[in-house]
């Protein structure tokens, strides 16, 4: 038998062998087991084409059609092979892996305003709505601003009433904000009419209980024009106070002292308990503004008259909602909190 013969049918008995060990494969591993036998460096095949050096000329090209087709009948079996296993793995990954979209779906956490933040924004638009516009200052005051311009010099008895966070000896967090009226003032140059509200944080130092915080919102007002009257201040705070608690509430004006209005008044308003007793509560201060005031700020006291109103804006939040506590607004509790999510 010639060395070609004998070749071909080596090639083609490995053939049949490697189709039939390769259709019966299982597993991934067994395919590459069987790679590196049947088409390997080192494979059965590999050492029957090393024999082709001893062929002729005429005799290479013939065994080597045979070995090629046997080459690509082994890889075609075990490329099919490979794209099965491909295939089963990732299917089985996409069924453990896979979505029940017929389960409910799973709801976002919707945010709201808090609390304070919707009575600022109420009141805001209150007094938006009487021709009054925003205006804003510095949380850090001087002492100039924070007291001295208002009517309250140094050594003012006035001043314990405030216990203040001083930062250095002219400069502390601001216990009101009147020091942002004093400030439209010089920007008005006294000019008239001017008309503004100004609400932010202010800090004392106070021991935190139901009724008390070392930090907590103000809303103040100034109104400055020629012939502004007491008359002028209760229509206004009337008007306010029927807008934020209902067209039923009432005011009344009580005499009080601040050293930046004279003359002053406390003001109450009618309150509903939930017995049905209708009581008198407190929600702010006003008055006139002093003429000292008026010509620190700029504005001329003989021509000119104003007056302006400061409120806390948890009083009023405490008496809207019927909160218990001012420390429920600043505890972060999420259960206190979703209470006015929807209002």
């Amino acid at each position: 038998m010639s060395e070609t013969v004998q070749m071909k049918e080596q090639l083609l008995a490995l053939k049949a062998e490697a189709l039939d060990v390769l259709e019966a494969v299982g597993t991934p591993k067994e395919l590459d087991d069987l790679r590196v036998k049947y088409s390997g460096k080192k494979s059965a095949l590999t050492e029957i084409l090393r024999g082709m050096g001893k062929l002729s000329a005429e005799e290479r090209p013939v065994v080597g059609q045979v070995a090629n087709e046997v080459r690509e009948a082994i890889e075609e079996v075990i490329n099919r092979k490979q794209e099965h296993f491909v295939r089963a793995e990732t299917n089985a990954r996409l069924q453990a892996e896979k979505v029940d979209v017929t389960l409910p779906g799973r709801p976002l956490t919707q945010g709201g305003i808090h609390p304070l933040n919707k009575v600022i924004e109420e009141l805001e638009d209150i007094f938006l709505g009487m021709g009054y516009r925003v205006a804003e200052g510095p949380q850090v005051e001087t002492d100039y601003y924070n007291f001295e311009a208002l009517n309250l010099p140094q050594n003012h008895p006035a001043r314990d009433m405030q216990d203040s966070f001083y930062l250095t000896e002219d400069l502390l967090m601001r216990t009101q904000t009147s020091p942002i009226q004093i400030r439209a003032m010089e920007a008005a140059k006294g000019q008239a009419p001017l008309k503004v509200i100004c609400p932010g944080a202010v800090y004392r130092r106070d021991d935190d209980d139901a009724t008390h915080s070392f930090q907590f919102h103000q809303i103040e007002g100034l109104v400055i024009d020629k012939g502004i009257r007491m008359s002028d201040l209760k229509g206004t705070l009337l008007q306010f106070a029927r807008e934020m608690f209902g067209e039923q509430t009432e005011i009344r004006l009580r005499p009080s002292f601040f050293p930046f209005t004279e003359p002053s008044v406390e003001v109450d308003v009618t309150f509903t308990k939930k017995n049905g007793e209708r009581i008198w509560i407190e929600i702010l201060g006003c008055g006139m503004v002093h003429p000292k005031v008026l010509e620190m700020g700029g504005f001329d006291p003989e021509v000119y008259s104003g007056f302006a109103f400061g409120m806390g804006v948890e009083r009023i939040a405490i008496l809207k909602y019927g909160i218990d506590d001012i420390r429920h607004f600043y505890s972060n509790d999420m259960r206190f909190l979703k209470q006015f999510s929807r209002i």
